[in-house]
């Protein structure tokens, strides 16, 4: 016997599904123009400092030669991981838009939507209609969610093509067996897009395997899927992109970049787990975790325990594997939120069967969709507020103003975000002063600050301090610095003269 459906007629599911997405995409263009210091900045300014020097080698109007050239220079000495596909579409809108960063913002909050899309096709294939509802809803206004989908980085794109892939994926399973033609044209799509989801950032491979496993194997056994054609085209579409890009990349500093992603240490270091969780917590909220998780007491079939184990099992192994980065980089949660959200299905679709049989009365409906909209408006006004406590515009212009107060000078800086704001807004790369964090890799924990100071200070002619809360953290330092005189004491930031005791 069939779940009754909560959004039973035609009107209800397009009212539901334009309210989510349009509202979902409206809150991610809120405050559109304020610089990108809101959410990892260094990670975002890495990828602006690329697609502006991309722009760059456009030669377009308004920039100095100097500017060309540092801007051009500054992105040659960026590590280089993932392919610049993003910085690329950027560059590229920066023709007709000039240089301005809310551009990556628009094109990063589409890529999260469009994912948002698969994700209702998906999950509606594999369960229901209100089912899907309820995974999209929790996938397009989970907080972190909307904070993190607009950052400038290939994380939101990554996500979208895993999902797509998800899609292409089950529609292939459902075809399998069964008319040829029909399964390849799905086996070949769900190649290029898993292949796509990889090349954008390689740790796509675990949720991409783990997710096809995962149906397969609910269909399939392993000796069919070793000796079906399909799957073996699937798998060379899929490597192919990613594996060409990683071989070129080994002739130059690829290798190095994916060094200190696995530290073996800390697998055995309960510490490191308990900072996991917590990073977990931030991104996903550790109660859906929990209501997640469950899902497979709930899952409605064979197959979707199935993807599920698929799914959990490639995120356990990919925060092991990523045991650093797991635990002290949020956004490397960002693919557990559409695991989340599948996982939720379950419950969501016992959820609103309950809620349509509560609600047989037509006043009754109307009554729960009011209090569902409510609730979800007052959600997305939390996040808008959080986003309006903070104006960064006025960082930009004092970023600005530093980096023609010490043009040419030889300078060491106590800032923030490693001297990633200065270096995208003053042009300006400068060594940074270590915080307290690093003193766990100097000398046994032990920070060295008059020995530092010193190697520092004989080579620099001025010190730059724009973190006075870090400077309040290091007293010795502090002292160290009345020592020496202010040269500019701007509205933010300090510039001590280094040479003046020579």
């Amino acid at each position: 016997m069939s779940q009754p459906t909560f959004f039973s007629s035609r009107a209800a599911r397009v009212a539901a599904l334009l309210f989510l997405f349009i509202t979902a995409f409206a809150i991610r263009l809120y405050d559109l123009t304020d610089p990108p210091l809101d959410f990892h900045p260094t990670r975002q300014l890495l990828s602006a400092v690329k697609a502006r020097a991309l722009y760059f080698k456009t030669q377009p109007d308004g920039y100095s030669t100097q500017q060309l050239e540092t801007g051009i220079r500054q992105a040659r000495l960026k590590a280089q991981v993932e392919p610049e596909i993003l910085e690329t579409i950027v560059a590229y809108t920066y023709r007709y838009t000039g240089e301005q960063l809310w551009v990556a913002r628009i094109y990063s909050s589409l890529f999260w939507i469009i994912g948002g899309v698969f994700l209702f096709l998906f999950v509606r294939k594999l369960i229901s209609f209100d089912a899907a509802i309820f995974s999209t809803a929790y996938y397009l206004f989970f907080p972190y969610a909307i904070i993190a989908s607009r950052s400038f980085q290939p994380d939101p794109l990554m996500v979208m093509m895993i999902i797509a892939f998800w899609w292409a994926f089950a529609r292939w399973v459902d075809n399998v067996p069964g008319p040829a033609s029909k399964s390849w044209i799905a086996a070949i799509l769900a190649g290029i897009l898993g292949g796509l989801a990889i090349l954008i950032k390689f740790s796509a491979a675990f949720f991409v395997i783990g997710a096809a496993l995962g149906l397969a194997l609910s269909r399939l056994t392993w000796r069919e899927l070793f000796r079906n054609g399909q799957v073996w085209a699937m798998a060379i579409i899929g490597v192919l992109p990613g594996a060409t890009y990683l071989i070129n990349g080994l002739q130059g500093n690829l290798g190095d970049q994916f060094q200190g992603r696995f530290v073996p240490a800390l697998l055995v270091n309960p510490f490191n787990y308990l900072q996991w969780m917590t990073k977990v917590d931030l991104a996903v909220g550790g109660f859906f975790v929990m209501l997640g998780l469950l899902g497979f007491f709930l899952a409605p079939d064979r197959r979707f325990r199935s993807l599920l184990f698929g799914l959990w099992g490639a995120y356990l192994i990919y925060g092991l594997y990523f045991d650093y980065h797991s635990a002290t980089h949020d956004y490397y949660q960002l693919p557990l939120i559409p695991i989340v959200a599948v996982s939720l299905a379950p419950l969501g679709g016992w959820f609103f069967a309950r809620l349509a049989e509560a609600t047989v009365q037509g006043a009754l409906r109307v009554a729960a969709y009011a209090i569902l909209v409510i609730g979800m408006v007052m959600m997305v006004w939390n996040v808008r507020n959080q986003m309006k406590t903070a104006d960064y515009r006025k960082d930009a212009v004092m970023w600005t103003q530093i980096g023609q107060l010490i043009r040419d000078k030889s300078v060491i800086g106590l800032v923030e975000d490693y001297g990633s704001p200065l270096e995208y807004w003053g042009y300006r790369t400068i060594p940074t002063w270590p915080y307290t964090g690093d003193t766990k890799y100097l000398m046994g924990g032990k920070f060295p600050t008059e020995e530092l100071f010193k190697e520092y200070s004989s080579k620099k002619d001025l010190f730059l301090i724009t973190d006075f809360e870090e400077l309040d953290h290091q007293p010795a330092l502090k002292e160290i610095l009345k020592k020496y005189p202010i040269l500019e004491n701007g509205d933010g930031f300090v510039i001590y003269g280094l040479r003046a005791l020579d």
